[in-house]
């Protein structure tokens, strides 16, 4: 009995893949890449389709831990983040796509139906009149002052204050210690006559509203009436004025209340010099007004340049005021000189026409008509303080001295005579051995006649003593060192 013979194996049918090779061609011939193998078309089909499964066992994965049925882009864009592909962008889960069937093509009735994305057609008017919706802003974060001087501020980062009973007075007194009184723009300071107190004129303008509430925080306000407070006599001592001073010259974070502080100097200054009569309580608030001007100025974090048109008035008008208290005028004309020099050397780069503004100033409250003796040396010592020039504009070229002489007495030796002769010695030094001019020759005649044209009468028989001195103030020139 012979054996059969072995069954031949019948090769199964290769099953195609969902990613076709056409597919493959289509997007070879689209980069440039025409005749491609069937070889690599269902290699590369196949790789795709591996890539596609992958992609959408990863999606499945994070559907089935949100704990939903419905696979959305979401799902696919994490599933591409895990395998460290870049995200298809412009796909969201809460904008689906609506697709759309394209009619049948006529001529390839064979052809399977087609489906495109339908775009939606937006109306420009409807766009135009929605409302805009603005972006919130992000999270920040600030400091704010948990206690200023052991009182916690009333502000929304600290926790309420326990209610106090106080009778009407005193909470009339603290709100305008605070922010909260109306009428009232700068801090309390001493009541007269004609200054009423800010309780008073809380009371007198009921209607106002506080500008320094709208723009500052409460600790800044909380500050700026503590600062002022302790600034003015006789309600401070020396201590705090001190620490006033310094942490106005010193302390950053000031610049909210540079305009504030600058108001509240103008306005002490108006109130100081308005009755004509000053007291020596008078006094010692513009010598302390003075000061926080010089420590503003000297505070570097500041930025004083916008104010300065706003200072300028306060020092001119202590410096030229007519009727400052005798006993503070020299120290409060001396002060106001430095500050203004001290101005020009740091300020005058930024502006370069504050320094002529400021010389033509001081020289028409120096030559101007009907101006008093005391008018006159507050702009003498301010020429002095800015410089030898300005003293030599002043007194010689615009014959201030002349002016000055032709109102004092004969002989008289005041303390407005003794500065123009010391704004003699800053123009030129008086020489050790001094020859006197003498009338008679030629080249001395000269001089005398121009000492007598320029400087007047008064001062010529001064400078007449020493003819190199005499020579020094008329020239130009610097001295030789």
């Amino acid at each position: 009995m012979s054996k059969a013979g072995p069954k031949s194996r019948s090769v199964p049918a290769k099953v195609p893949g969902i990613y076709k090779a056409d597919s493959v061609r289509d997007v070879a011939e689209s980069l440039n890449i025409p005749n491609l193998s069937d070889i690599v078309a269902s290699a590369l089909a196949s790789d795709v389709e591996y890539r596609i499964q992958q992609v959408v066992e990863e999606a499945a994965r994070f559907m089935r831990h949100a704990k939903r049925t419905t696979l959305t882009t979401a799902d696919i864009d994490q599933a591409l983040r895990v395998l460290n592909i870049e995200p298809l962008y412009g796909h969201f889960p809460y904008n689906p796509p609506t697709f759309r069937r394209a009619l049948p093509f006529p001529q390839m009735p064979t052809a399977g139906p087609v489906y495109f994305i339908e775009d939606e057609e937006i109306e420009f008017d409807r766009v135009r009149g929605e409302e805009k919706v603005a972006l919130p802003k992000g999270v920040t974060w600030t400091a704010h002052w948990l206690a200023v001087e052991g009182v916690q501020p009333l502000i929304p980062e600290n926790p309420p204050a326990l209610p106090r009973e106080s009778d009407p007075e005193n909470a009339t007194a603290k709100l305008a210690a605070g922010s909260g009184i109306p009428g009232s723009v700068f801090p309390p300071t001493p009541p007269s006559s004609d200054r009423p107190s800010p309780i008073q004129s809380a009371k007198q303008q009921p209607q106002q509203h506080i500008a320094v509430k709208q723009v500052l925080s409460r600790e800044l306000q909380l500050y700026y009436t503590r600062l002022t407070s302790s600034l003015l006599p006789p309600t401070s001592d020396f201590a705090k004025r001190t620490a006033a001073l310094a942490s106005l010259r010193h302390d950053a974070g000031l610049s909210p209340l540079l305009p504030y502080l600058v108001r509240w100097v103008g306005q002490g200054v108006v109130d100081s010099l308005r009755s004509g009569s000053q007291s020596e309580n008078d006094g010692k608030i513009l010598e302390v007004l003075l000061d926080v001007i010089g420590a503003l100025l000297d505070n570097q974090t500041l930025g004083v340049e916008p104010y300065l048109h706003q200072l300028l008035p306060s020092i001119f008008s202590i410096l030229l005021h007519s009727s400052l208290p005798p006993s503070h005028a020299a120290h409060l004309r001396t002060t106001a000189a430095n500050i203004l020099s001290h101005l020009l050397t740091h300020y005058s780069t930024t502006y370069p026409g504050l320094s002529s503004r400021i010389v033509k100033t001081l020289i028409v409250g120096l030559i101007g008509e009907g101006k008093s003796r005391s008018t006159r040396e507050g702009a003498l010592r301010g020429l002095m303080g800015i410089g030898k020039e300005a003293v030599r504009q002043g007194l010689v070229k615009h014959q201030g001295a002349k002016v000055i002489g032709d109102e004092c007495m004969p002989g008289e030796s005041s303390q407005l005579v003794e500065l123009v002769v010391d704004g003699f010695r800053l123009i030129h030094p008086p020489s050790t051995h001094a020859v006197a001019l003498n009338a008679d020759s030629g080249a001395d005649a000269s001089v005398v006649e121009e000492l007598r044209a320029k400087l007047g009468e008064f001062f010529a028989e001064r400078i007449m003593g020493d003819g190199a001195w005499a020579r020094g103030i008329l020239s130009d020139d610097d001295p030789p060192a």
